[in-house]
């Protein structure tokens, strides 16, 4: 009964949404109150449940958010995004944009969180399909399966490390059968599915896209590409340092800190309006404008997004992932594949990879030990089936759908069949090295 209630639920968002035209904050806070209500919850529980959700999302993703915009703000209008543009299109052609993307969005991917490399990469690969006179999506649909993979598979990403850390396997065995397992997902999900999104010719959003600038207006290569690097390298040095060093030194807290995605975006935008404001011979009074007009450029992703928290609290508190796990528990199917659907099935009903991750890892750790199933290939099925069909619950289907101003339905077409294809290429990719193994 609780995954027909949020099935229901969900018809009745996307209908809000898309045929009633009803605003997406206000469309989540109808649909989170009612399927509270349908799932027998009490009104004060339901709105402390919509409180944290939209609290808990706030405080985990808006100030990457929004750091994230203005550095993509002052790339973009320095002029660093068409710097790195023209020479990503000078080293590679035109014809092979979307590998680079997809080889940098694999690279950016694994330090960092998805948030973060989409903030950074878009603006980028905005500016590019523009000067290049090619459909934004499909140069960035490779990018972003690169990115979604990462995410779902590979530590130290948040669910993938908890999963990890549940099951206490290896980290550094995870990542490697993870890097075998994303390899042809990245393939299957990015260079094959994204070949033929051709068609969706709609415009980016314009703010990201920057004014044409001589080559002596613009910032140098080596400015340009530092800039964007600078929270890669960061949040990189932390990941790489952090288990050399004790846990009460000044070294760990230092590189901890600074390791932090927050923090290294904090200190990413200030080297930004040094290297590409004032160092470019703009006043503050210029930057300070344009910082502002990045935040209102994200201002509704915000709303979305608290929406899409609370409705995700909801379902959660009112145990919808819970049920689906103990409906699926006594299953005899192969454990990598209830792992996998298990995932799979929270999250398209809940909209969130880390809940859906999590949650299933609770359950499959019993069995690990009884069945005998590999555990780091279970971290790697659990994690596919964490990024299956992402759709209007999910913040990263907004996120993707405000950048790159598709419709609901192209959304669904190009973003949401990609997730899928990333969920359901790291199972088969699971099964393979399964039989590999032996």
């Amino acid at each position: 009964m609780p995954l027909l209630i949020t099935i229901a639920g969900l018809i009745v968002l996307i209908l809000l949404i898309s045929y009633f035209r009803l605003p997406a904050f206000l469309a989540f806070l109808t649909v989170a109150f009612g399927i509270g209500l349908t799932l027998g919850m009490q009104p004060m529980p339901i709105v402390k449940a919509v409180e944290k959700g939209i609290g808990g999302t706030f405080g985990s993703i808006v100030s990457i958010i929004a750091l994230g915009a203005m550095l993509g703000k002052l790339v973009a209008q320095s002029g660093a995004a068409q710097r790195i543009a023209t020479t990503m299109m000078e080293i590679f052609g035109s014809g092979y944009l979307r590998w680079a993307f997809m080889l940098t969005g694999f690279i950016v991917g694994l330090p960092l969180f998805y948030s973060v490399g989409f903030m950074l990469l878009a603006p980028i690969v905005i500016t590019v399909a523009y000067r290049s006179k090619l459909p934004a999506v499909y140069l960035g649909l490779p990018m972003l399966a690169s990115l979604s993979v990462t995410q779902g598979y590979l530590p130290p990403h948040p669910a993938p490390l908890a999963i990890v850390k549940q099951f206490e396997v290896d980290m550094g065995l995870t990542l490697f059968y993870g890097i075998i397992v994303a390899i042809p997902a990245i393939l299957v999900s990015g260079a094959l599915f994204g070949s033929t999104v051709k068609k969706y010719l709609t415009l980016p959003n314009k703010a990201f896209i920057a004014p044409e600038l001589k080559s002596e207006e613009m910032p140098s290569n080596f400015i340009s590409f530092l800039t964007v690097l600078v929270p890669i390298l960061l949040i990189s040095l932390s990941t790489v340092f952090l288990p050399y060093f004790d846990t009460d030194s000044v070294a760990y807290q230092v590189v901890f800190f600074i390791g932090d995605p927050v923090v290294s975006m904090f200190i990413s935008v200030l080297f930004a309006i040094y290297a590409l404001g004032l160092k470019q011979k703009k006043n503050m009074t210029e930057i300070a404008s344009l910082l502002s007009d990045s935040i209102k450029e994200v201002a509704s992703l915000f709303l979305i997004f608290g929406g899409a928290g609370a409705l995700k609290q909801v379902l959660t508190d009112g145990g919808v992932s819970q049920s689906i796990a103990d409906m699926m528990q006594h299953s005899t199917l192969d454990p990598l594949i209830l792992g996998w659907g298990m995932a799979a099935i929270i999250r398209v009903a809940v909209g969130s990879s880390t809940v859906s991750g999590i949650t299933t890892a609770g359950f499959m750790a019993p069995l690990l030990a009884s069945t005998g199933t590999e555990p780091h290939l279970m971290v790697l099925s659990i994690g596919a089936g964490s990024m299956m069909f992402s759709h209007v619950n999910d913040a990263g289907f907004w996120l993707f759908r405000e950048y790159f101003q598709l419709s609901m339905a192209d959304t669904l077409k190009t973003w949401s069949v990609m997730e899928t294809l990333v969920s359901v290429s790291g199972l088969a990719g699971v099964l393979a090295l399964n039989w590999v193994l032996g």
